[in-house]
């Protein structure tokens, strides 16, 4: 029987960007295809009284370099050259997630993964400005009217929080988080890991 593999996303999380790059290699070996699900990582946060790392280790002294180093470790061991660090960091997600929200229902959430993750974190774009979606959007092939008018429907508001609920509920804390067949991964340093748990 073929594995159910989720890869729970935040826009706003630059380790999900990362971690999202490296997922077509695993999918390509293992044969699996990972289920893309849309999640707000303030409201993860909220419920789980978590912070961003960013919070978290301001002071701790050499932490946040390791953190760094890791980062450009990933980098390079992915060849993950278009990255750069959001110049509006930290951006509100919200809209950009209920946005992946209306793509998937409209079948479209792998284009839309696309070219939001790179507006994010290969553009520096300030993508919690409606203007901004919109030209991102339409750039990439994307009706942004169509998706920035979906936003404000109540099944996209309810399917976003339905989704994040419903991660917490299963141990989420952070982003990224991976399930396959049920069992939690954290972080993109888990992902030889969660390709081991898919390949067992």
């Amino acid at each position: 029987m073929t594995k159910k593999v989720e890869f729970l996303f935040d826009f706003g999380s630059p380790n999900a960007y990362l971690a999202g790059k490296a997922l077509p290699a695993i999918e390509s070996r293992t044969g699996v295809t990972f289920e893309y699900v849309p999640v707000l990582l303030g409201g993860i946060f909220k419920a789980t009284g978590n912070v961003s790392p960013v919070v978290a280790e301001a002071g701790i002294k050499n932490k946040p370099q390791y953190g760094a180093l890791e980062i450009q470790r990933f980098i390079k061991k992915h060849g993950l050259t278009k990255f750069r660090f959001n110049s509006h960091f930290p951006v509100n997600t919200l809209q950009i997630m209920r946005g992946a929200i209306a793509a998937q229902l409209d079948g479209v959430l792998a284009k839309y993964f696309e070219v939001v993750a790179a507006a994010m974190w290969e553009q520096s774009l300030k993508m919690d400005d409606p203007e901004v979606i919109k030209a991102a959007l339409d750039k990439g092939g994307i009706d942004g009217a169509h998706i920035l008018a979906r936003i404000q429907e109540a099944d996209v508001k309810a399917r976003l929080i339905a989704n994040t609920e419903d991660a917490v509920s299963r141990g989420a804390f952070g982003i990224p988080t991976f399930f396959v067949d049920g069992e939690i991964y954290f972080g993109k340093d888990r992902l030889r890991e969660v390709e081991e748990a898919i390949a067992g």
